[in-house]
């Protein structure tokens, strides 16, 4: 679109009208235009993705338990540690019980099919796992999957429009069995490292239940500008990775060196605020990966940061 164009006018003139009101706008105004975000506030679940406590070393009834007694309203699954559970005897109808008797959801899961490659028999082999892992999600009474670019973190380079085929695919067969894949951002990874590849990905499958899941270490991992975050509806968030990271450069930094958020440098106050403002209602997930952290008592850390998470909100 050219800048002489009528729409692009159109919409300079709206934004410059926007910014002008802005200018007048009254204390009282203002105080009723916060109103909205500090009801918003009071519908955002918290949530424990599990490697912050090390769940490759916890066994997934701990976790529960964990998460429970530090008071969480979710969790965020790893698929390993299930399969872990029932290869050692256990049944999902078991873990389903155990994690609503402790008052909790299952509003997210991590996995790995690899969806997103060219090779045709990898693929398919792709949607298989992840059609197993959809349904072991639902029964375990969980909603999502993240569908992060796994096989596909190094070159080639793939089209984005063969990936919006593909994201398309798994979104439909995630309808079929009643799981929504959320489509994640990788920083470290060749493809969809950035938010703006996942955008147009999302935008692309015109598919009602795209939905993208942003991490705020990732997006800086990847260079994303936070401002982008604007470009996206909160209602396309279904679930938040929160986290925070030291002042270490791009390309240096590693999933380790993730810290509680609001300990490090990462905008994260203007971060939830641009997302609620753009109708976000949904679930913040803590995922760190510090060993540090996997060193101490796994009830502090969980503790820890839930208060974190939850002053970053409030403030």
């Amino acid at each position: 679109m050219s800048p002489s164009s009528p729409l692009f006018s159109r919409r300079s003139f709206v934004a410059g009208s926007a910014v002008a009101a802005g200018a007048v706008l009254t204390e009282s105004t203002i105080a009723r235009a916060d109103e909205p975000i500090d009801a918003a506030k009071k519908s955002i679940k918290f949530c424990l993705n599990t490697s912050t406590i090390h769940g490759e070393a916890v066994p997934i009834v701990d976790q529960v338990t964990i998460a429970q007694k530090a008071g969480y309203d979710s969790i965020e699954i790893w698929l390993r540690d299930v399969d872990k559970f029932t290869k050692s005897g256990g049944t999902l109808a078991e873990l389903r019980k155990r994690i609503e008797d402790a008052g909790l959801t299952v509003e997210s899961a991590i996995a790995f099919a690899n969806w997103i490659v060219d090779d045709d028999v990898k693929r398919a082999k792709g949607l298989e796992q992840a059609k197993s892992e959809m349904e072991t999600v639902i029964a375990l009474g969980g909603k999502r999957i993240a569908a992060p670019p796994a096989g596909g973190t190094n070159l080639p380079i793939l089209n984005l429009d063969r990936v919006a085929e593909r994201y398309r695919a798994l979104l439909e067969l995630g309808a079929a069995v009643g799981c929504v894949p959320q489509l994640e951002v990788w920083g470290f990874s060749k493809n969809l490292y950035r938010l703006s590849e996942v955008l147009y990905v999302a935008a692309a499958t015109m598919h009602p239940d795209a939905c993208i899941l942003p991490d705020i270490y990732h997006l800086y991992k990847g260079g994303s500008d936070f401002n982008d975050l604007h470009f996206l509806s909160g209602r396309k968030i279904q679930v938040f990775h929160m986290n925070d990271y030291p002042n270490i450069p791009r390309d240096k930094i590693s999933d380790a060196d993730r810290v509680y958020p609001g300990d490090g440098i990462a905008p994260v106050k203007n971060i939830l605020k641009t997302v609620l403002e753009s109708g976000f209602r949904g679930v913040l997930s803590l995922e760190l990966f510090n060993r540090s952290y996997w060193a101490q008592d796994p009830n502090v850390v969980a503790t820890t940061g839930l208060q974190k998470m939850k002053a970053s909100l409030a403030s």
